[in-house]
């Protein structure tokens, strides 16, 4: 068995349960975009990044029996746990490969469509991993991409110190690794320059009390990202506790509110 290739955010069991609630809170806007870009029954599609596979499996029930989704990612932790998943719930059409996504060779196919979400925030050469998408593309498919543009809007409102300190540790982490949180500000030239059409540029950003349910995504970011900065030396354990009571404390006031991250939603045609 090859060994794990890790990510900045962990392959652990704690970061694939907050992948799941993450997609369970953007599924209702991820559905309407593969809507709008004509996902359906019999496509091939390629899940660019596609983790532990839950949107995968959102993809899979869209193309259904006759269609395919070329699943890649590099964790077998993840992929582990997509395939789980496909054989308990009957989809053979998942076909997951194990890939690293900076630095291997795509599958061998030629697709009516891809999906990528926060995955170019994370890799080395973002405009070289949408290249060789692009290759894999049919002219006229659609391309699906969710990406940060801005993501220091994070924030609490009344205003949190310790919060925009939590914003500026996550982002400084990712540039450290080789990554650029803010990678959608590029996206769009790069695809135009790729032989795309924007059909879409759509930004993405929520303002919600602790009663609503896209609260439990940034809540549980914070959860996760400050034991991980922990494992990474990034922040001692007493100035994480600090952030963690401010979590809390703002999560008790009915009256206070997230920004969350701003997301670029992108819909590209190619050409």
């Amino acid at each position: 068995m090859k060994s794990e290739r890790d990510y900045i955010l962990g392959t652990h069991d704690e970061e694939i349960e907050r992948l799941a609630l993450q997609n369970r809170v953007w599924r209702p806007r991820t559905l309407d975009a593969w809507r709008r870009a004509g996902f359906t029954v019999g496509q091939t599609l390629i899940d660019v990044g596609c983790g532990p596979g839950y949107a995968s499996i959102d993809l899979a029930e869209i193309v259904g029996p006759s269609g395919r989704v070329v699943a890649i990612d590099r964790s077998r932790r993840f992929l582990d746990a997509l395939e789980s998943s496909r054989e308990r719930l009957s989809l053979p059409q998942i076909e997951p490969h194990e890939l690293d996504l900076d630095e291997s060779a795509l599958p061998q196919v030629l697709a009516d469509g891809a999906w990528s979400r926060w995955v170019f925030a994370f890799v080395k050469r973002p405009r070289e991993l949408l290249e060789r998408v692009a290759k894999r593309l049919k002219p006229g498919a659609p391309w699906v991409l969710y990406e940060y543009f801005d993501y220091s809007t994070w924030q609490f409102a009344p205003r949190s110190l310790v919060m925009e300190e939590f914003v500026r540790l996550v982002m400084e982490s990712w540039r450290a690794a080789g990554g650029e949180p803010d990678i959608g500000l590029d996206l769009p030239r790069w695809l135009e320059e790729l032989g795309f059409d924007l059909k879409r540029l759509h930004p993405i950003i929520d303002v919600v009390t602790p009663k609503s349910y896209t609260w439990q995504w940034p809540k549980a970011f914070e959860q996760v990202g400050l034991d991980r900065m922990i494992d990474l030396g990034l922040v001692t354990r007493e100035r994480a506790r600090t952030m963690a009571d401010e979590f809390v404390a703002r999560e008790a006031d009915p009256h206070a509110l997230v920004i969350t991250p701003a997301v670029l939603e992108i819909i590209a045609v190619r050409r």
